[in-house]
């Protein structure tokens, strides 16, 4: 019995040594425990700090172009013709203008609002509104038919049109037509030029930071009823020989059940004002002629300015995009020509190694011509800007999305790649986007713009047509 009473005692200050340590053995398990479950929670604070605050990716579900009818084409004989009737007592306007038609890149099929085909044309306050319906209503209709989205659901609606600004906005009258709820969020962009697309963009890009859960709707557009300059000054004539009609409608959300039916997703914008520079700010102006007539002045030094703001807008771009090799050599480049005092060019970054595709804004043929020089590119690379502007003429802020959907409609968008968009407006500003596709897109798998053209295109231009 004492044998087995022994044992048992044995056993037992063996078997409980949490009893028997010290305290300062328990101590040290106790600080233990604290500190991984500090460290645990902090860790976890932080992971929950950073998924909360984390931007939210913004996804491109579709895009809709606005194709005008057939019966508003404007052919160059007919442009020319209707040039010599209202400016008849002006034989060097003439003379410039088809110099300009002849020039400009544009083909047989680019269209302009109704009025515009009178002689004289005499635009008004309702055909203005008549043409922002026909291209805005056309464009959403197709958006709403190919992403089957219903208007009710749409949260924040962005409209940019930068020289048609009436009370209610355009915005207003979307809403008005399509019934959107009343606490939709919208919003109307309007003096903002040509780059005014991505600019509407960015804004929805940041508005979807702050609003879970959300669809937005961003429509650019030119209205060019009420914008036609009907003077004698070379220099506003220039747009009544480039800008036609168009617009577009796209759809973005930040919803991540959505991501799988996305097109592309928003990778950047980056935006360049040169608006304190005041040979920038007065590049491109709406005035008036010595005979009252409104219109927009184009200066000369346009083209110089629009490659200043664009080496601005690529300085910031270019750390973000390039691979590390091409930023290498730029900095190597830089450093020689500033502190060693080399006498080098400046390096271009080849942006070829960072993107796949080129939406460059139609905005003539000399912008195209002056960019595919500074870039470095090939005609392939610039070939959408050419056929859009080709097609369908200068369409302002709307352009990048008819070359976009050029290329798509040829099949050459597939997942993975990346296409730049480059906008230039009146301020002066330079805008850029870039999109990365999340999935490979069918060839005019709904139609769009381009359905019925894309198989004559790409078409041979020739450096001059004679009229």
């Amino acid at each position: 019995m004492l044998n087995l009473a022994k044992q048992s005692y044995d056993y037992l200050t063996i078997s409980t040594p949490s009893f028997q340590q010290s305290p300062f053995h328990l101590l040290n398990h106790l600080s233990f425990i604290h500190l991984l479950t500090f460290s645990s929670l902090t860790i976890i604070s932080i992971l929950i700090f950073y998924i909360l605050n984390k931007p939210k990716t913004v996804y491109l579900l579709d895009f809709a172009c606005f194709k005008p009818p057939p019966v508003l084409r404007v052919p160059h004989a007919t442009a020319a013709e209707h040039g010599r009737i209202i400016l008849a007592s002006q034989p060097k306007s003439i003379a410039f203008q088809v110099k300009i038609f002849e020039r400009s890149g544009l083909g047989e099929e680019t269209c302009l609002p109704h009025p515009l085909h009178y002689l004289p044309p005499n635009p008004n306050m309702i055909d203005a509104r008549d043409e922002s319906q026909l291209v805005i209503f056309s464009a959403m209709d197709s958006l709403l038919r190919k992403t089957g989205l219903n208007p009710k659901d749409i949260d924040i609606l962005i409209v940019n049109c930068s020289l048609f600004s009436p009370t209610p906005s355009i915005s207003a009258m979307v809403v008005n037509k399509y019934k959107m709820r009343s606490n939709v969020k919208s919003f109307n962009f309007s003096g903002m030029g040509c780059s005014a697309g991505l600019i509407s963009i960015d804004f929805a890009k940041n508005l979807l930071q702050v609003h879970p859960e959300s669809y937005a709707v961003v429509i650019s557009t030119e209205i060019i009823t009420p914008n036609s300059y009907l003077g004698k000054e070379r220099s506003m004539l220039l747009p009544n020989c480039l800008f036609r009609m168009g617009g577009a409608a796209i759809l973005l959300t930040n919803k991540r059940s959505q991501r799988k039916h996305a097109k592309y997703s928003l990778l950047h914008v980056i935006r360049t004002h040169k608006g304190s520079d005041e040979k920038s700010y007065r590049c491109v102006t709406q005035e008036e002629d010595k005979e009252g007539h409104v219109g927009i002045a184009l200066n000369l030094d346009l083209m110089t300015i629009a490659a200043n703001s664009l080496t601005a807008n690529i300085s910031t771009i270019g750390p973000i995009v390039l691979p590390a090799s091409e930023q290498l050599v730029f900095v190597l480049n830089f450093l020689g020509r500033k502190f060693l005092k080399l006498d080098l060019k400046p390096y271009i970054p080849d942006f070829k190694k960072a993107f796949d595709h080129f939406c460059i804004h139609a905005g003539g043929r000399a912008v195209i011509d002056e960019l595919q020089k500074n870039l470095r590119l090939s005609s392939e690379h610039v070939e959408a800007s050419r056929m859009a502007l080709h097609r369908f003429g200068n369409t302002s802020s709307s352009s990048l999305w008819y070359e976009l959907g050029y290329i798509e409609a040829k099949g050459r968008m597939k997942k993975g790649d990346r296409a730049w968009q480059i906008g230039f407006g009146s301020g002066f500003k330079c805008n850029s986007a870039v999109w990365k596709c999340n999935r490979d897109i069918e060839a005019n798998k709904n139609g769009g713009a381009w359905a019925d053209c894309i198989h004559r295109y790409p078409v041979n231009e020739p450096d001059v047509i004679k009229l």
